[in-house]
């Protein structure tokens, strides 16, 4: 820390700034947001197959909202929805970008063996001619077994995600997820031990949980050693039971300051490792969106852009007791340009945080 020199930009602050310490403070925010990983170098072809392969209705469950998709496609689809989104790329001059098939939306190892190879031999002649470079897909922890392993190994499927949702015994059983964390392990580990790359996705906010349980869920997850991690807010969806749940008083969804928190405290522990965050927050669609007043909860289209500017917010006000700045200074903070809206905060949370809170004068800078 150095006290900066002092500026007067007009006469009205004259009097303030006379009374009032300078100090600079420098971050890089690299370890703060080591986890996250930049996507700017790879491209993905996204296919939706809502709930296709799930024989399963958790509570929260409605893939047609969420992935804004009411059918399944066919592999003629697939193939074409290939071929636009590669055309694409071509005319984006991108052609050092990684581009990926991603199958999304549904269990796609809980579709038959017939299913699931038509899909990949679509996708997999893209990679033989050099197309795409890789595949990935996600299903749930009990459709995982050797001989589906051997037949996604075989089409060179790189990534598996699995919906694990919850560790805890008891959140499972109200979320009618279907599966136990015993089986969360087991698949995991098979992934694992097939050479797949592993990807688990969380929720935040289910019946029953607690911060308590989402830290255990976190630490529980890490055990598995995954590459990759989205960490999802749950939405009470209508023609969902969590919507019968919450309109009977059951079920009370979480504030959007509670979600983020407990987002936070799970980006926390992430930061311990070297797991890449891949999502914070679902995807906004026309039906996902906080325009939709049908869909109730922590709905937000920037969520992981609050839970960043809360992990940097805390950052600041530990640099600010360790140089035991004063109330009613003028605080210069200098970061990177690309983190600046970070550090400001969505509707300028963090500024505004600290002149409640400090009083600061704050002035934040690229560099």
């Amino acid at each position: 820390m150095e006290k900066a020199k002092k500026t007067q930009s007009n006469p009205q602050q004259k009097m303030q700034l006379a009374n009032s310490n300078i100090y600079n403070i420098t971050l890089d925010l690299n370890e703060e947001l080591k986890n996250i990983i930049n996507k700017d170098n790879q491209y993905t072809i996204p296919i939706f197959i809502p709930h296709s392969g799930c024989k399963n209705e958790c509570v929260f469950c409605n893939q047609r909202k969420i992935t804004g998709n009411t059918e399944s496609v066919t592999k003629e689809q697939v193939d074409k929805i290939i071929q636009e989104y590669l055309k694409y790329f071509n005319n984006a001059k991108s052609i050092d970008k990684k581009i990926e098939v991603a199958f999304f939306g549904g269990s796609f190892t809980g579709l038959s063996i017939k299913q699931q190879i038509g899909y990949l031999e679509i996708a997999y002649k893209y990679i033989l001619n050099k197309k795409i470079d890789s595949i990935r897909l996600s299903t749930r922890p009990d459709y995982i077994s050797p001989k589906i392993l051997k037949i996604l190994k075989k089409y060179n499927v790189e990534t598996i995600e699995l919906g694990v949702q919850s560790m805890d015994k008891n959140v499972l059983n109200v979320a009618k997820r279907g599966h136990s964390n015993i089986e969360v392990i087991r698949a995991s580990k098979l992934i694992r031990y097939y050479g797949f790359k592993l990807g688990i996705q969380i929720m935040v906010g289910l019946p029953n949980s607690t911060i308590k349980t989402e830290i255990y869920t976190i630490k529980e997850v890490i055990k598995l050693k995954p590459k990759q991690l989205r960490i999802y807010p749950v939405y009470v969806l209508h023609d969902t039971k969590l919507y019968d749940m919450y309109k009977s008083g059951e079920y009370i969804p979480l504030t959007l300051d509670e979600a983020i928190q407990r987002s936070y405290y799970i980006l926390e522990e992430c930061r311990k490792t070297d797991i890449q965050i891949i999502r914070m927050g679902l995807q906004s669609t026309d039906e996902i969106t906080m325009n939709n007043v049908d869909i109730v909860g922590p709905v937000c289209d920037n969520f992981a852009e609050y839970v960043l500017s809360k992990t940097v917010l805390k950052r600041i006000e530990k640099e600010v007791k360790r140089l035991n700045i004063n109330k009613e200074s003028i605080l210069n903070i200098f970061v990177p340009k690309r983190y600046i809206s970070i550090v400001v905060g969505p509707n300028k949370v963090n500024k505004k945080y600290l002149k409640e809170n400090y009083n600061f004068i704050l002035k934040i800078k690229g560099i």
